[in-house]
Formats: structure tokens, C-alpha cells, sequence
């Protein structure tokens, strides 16, 4: 059997968890997770609270020795040059985004879960943080606009979990929202200049070179626009984008706000912390045993160092990092 750790993720700002003492109780196998001292500290949990469920609470160091480690933001992780070679790495990876993140995990013949690929029965598995990332990127973003939503004319670009999410908070508080799918984005080119608001929800394609608002686009918004990209992709949809901080979460180019904190939901880490825990608890016992559910090895992005993920082999390929 193998043994499953938690580590805390070091990411700024980030307070989510991925398990929960009372989700144990969904695990055969308790005895063989470790979670790092303090883990449960950010939503009030004592470490005793998981041993009580016969979890093993452990140093860093000796968690980053299980055979299998889960953390929160793993594409952001900085424990990689503190294992050994062959890890079963788990978590939220991006690993076509996060490039460095990606080599070192081939180099090092990893293997990795990308959580954002899990799909069950259709749904994406932790759709709730998807809806969550456009309901908390909306809410800290028009404290900086300094205009109440009921005041403003917004954009919203996609019509996925995350624009539902931006969408229910704009509505309640009595925005007027229009939404541009996909297919209409060549109508909001035109249109986007009169919005006070827009709020990128795209799920981008890596294999395009444009982008949907260009620098040069910038002057041509009235000054004090806001731009609340929760997508966040640096350098593809929104040409001027570039990952900002829940702590510092804004810039301004050209007269125009940037909102692009990447990891919105991290604000409410008890509503995720639930979410996360809930749903990949019951899969805790197939990992250890080494016989995951079909949802979870369809999930694995990268195996023993060799990516499996076409998008990700075309996108390093682009960037000339694969030949």
C-alpha cells in the first residue's frame, strides 16, 4: 500500500485544505495518510483532530517521504527539489500553464493528478470551486472599482461553472449583464467599449495566437473600466494580463483596472475546504491500494514523466519546449 500525504500549500494567501477530519471517516486506509503539523491550523482544526480519526500528523519533511503527496496549488508548489524521483503528485497542476512546474516533474519521472481534469458522471467533480472562483473574483474586485454593481453595465466573456458563479453575484446585486459565449466573441469586440465591467471567464485555446483585448485596445476604454479576468492565462485572452495576489490584487495600464488574482476562491477556504474534502475523500482508498477509479487515472495528466495530455504536448511544442 502506498502512503498518502497533505502538505500545506505556500502559496500567498492560500488557506484552502484538501481534507477534513470528519471525511475520514470515508477511509478505509486512515492509517496510511500523514498530514503536515498544522495543516488543518488556517480553518481552526488542531492536528489532534486528525489523529483522532488515526491519521498520522508528521513534520514537513516527513510527509514530502509518503508516496504520494497532495497539495492544494501543486502547479505552485516549492517542495520539488525536496523529493525523490517517481512521486505520485496531486492537486491542482495546470500543468500546460505552469511550464516550469511541468519539466521538473518530467525530469523527475513523476506522476501527476491534475484535479481540474477529474470529470464525474459529465460534471466536473469540484464544479462548486469553479462557480466560487467567479462569485469571490466579483466580490473583492468591485471593492476596487469603487462603483457599486447596481451602478454598472458589465460583459461577461463565457458561459461556463465560472461565469454562472460571476452571474449569480452580479445579478443579486442589480448589474446589468450581458453574456458573450464563444461564439459571439467577434460581437464583443465590438461591443466592449461600453461596459463599465468585463469579466473574463474563458477556458482558452492554447493553439491560438490572438488575443480578445489587445494593449493598443486599452486607450479606447473609457478611463476607470475595470477588467475582472478570473481566467487569468497571462499572455493569451487579455494581452496585458498578469497573476496578481488575493493581498494585491489590482493594477492599471492605460487608465484601465486589472483584476487577475488566479486564486479567487482561496477567500472562503471553509466553503472549499468542505468542497475538496467531501468529494476526493472516497477516492482516498483507491490511490493507496493502487487501484484508482476510471475518472482519476483519466485525470492523470503526466505518468512516470511522460505526458499523456495532447494540449500540453502541443502548447510546450509552441513554445519550443518540447521538439
Amino acid at each position: 500500500m502506498k502512503t498518502l500525504g497533505f502538505l500545506i500549500s505556500h502559496k500567498p494567501d492560500e488557506k484552502r485544505r484538501a481534507l477534513l477530519p470528519r471525511d475520514l471517516l470515508n477511509v478505509v486506509n486512515e492509517e496510511q495518510i500523514y498530514v503536515e503539523k498544522g495543516y488543518g491550523k488556517s480553518l481552526r482544526i488542531e492536528d489532534f483532530d486528525y489523529e483522532n480519526f488515526n491519521a498520522k500528523v508528521a513534520d514537513r519533511e516527513e510527509v514530502l517521504r509518503c508516496d504520494c503527496l497532495v497539495d492544494v496549488k501543486l502547479g505552485d508548489g516549492d517542495f520539488l527539489d525536496e523529493i525523490e524521483d517517481g512521486k505520485m503528485l496531486i492537486g491542482w497542476a495546470h500543468a500546460l500553464q505552469k511550464t516550469d512546474f511541468t519539466t521538473k516533474c518530467m525530469e523527475a519521472k513523476h506522476t501527476v493528478l491534475a484535479w481540474e481534469n477529474i470529470v464525474q458522471d459529465g460534471r466536473y467533480i469540484f464544479y462548486r470551486n469553479r462557480e466560487l472562483a467567479g462569485e469571490a473574483g466579483v466580490l473583492q474586485a468591485f471593492t476596487y472599482l469603487g462603483k457599486m454593481p447596481y451602478e454598472c453595465r458589465v460583459a461577461i466573456l463565457g458561459n461556463g461553472q465560472t461565469a454562472r458563479g460571476a452571474m449569480r453575484i452580479l445579478h443579486g446585486l442589480g448589474a446589468t449583464v450581458d453574456v458573450y459565449p464563444r461564439k459571439l466573441e467577434g460581437l464583443f469586440r465590438k461591443k466592449m467599449y461600453e461596459y463599465d465591467v468585463l469579466v473574463n471567464c474563458i477556458m482558452w485555446d492554447t493553439s491560438r495566437e490572438d488575443h480578445i483585448i489587445y494593449r493598443d485596445d486599452l486607450k479606447k476604454f473609457r478611463p476607470g473600466t475595470m477588467i475582472i479576468d478570473i481566467s487569468c492565462d497571462p499572455g493569451m485572452e487579455i494581452e496585458t494580463a498578469r497573476p496578481t495576489t488575493i493581498s494585491d490584487p489590482v493594477y492599471e495600464i492605460d487608465g484601465v483596472i486589472h483584476y487577475e488574482v488566479d486564486n479567487t476562491p482561496a477567500m472562503f477556504p471553509y466553503t472549499v475546504s468542505e468542497i475538496l474534502s467531501y468529494n476526493f475523500s472516497t477516492y482516498l482508498d483507491g490511490i493507496i491500494i493502487g487501484e484508482m477509479a476510471e475518472e482519476l487515472e483519466k485525470a492523470v495528466v503526466i505518468k512516470d514523466g511522460i505526458i499523456l495530455d495532447q494540449s500540453i504536448i502541443d502548447y510546450r511544442k509552441k513554445l519550443g519546449l518540447l521538439v
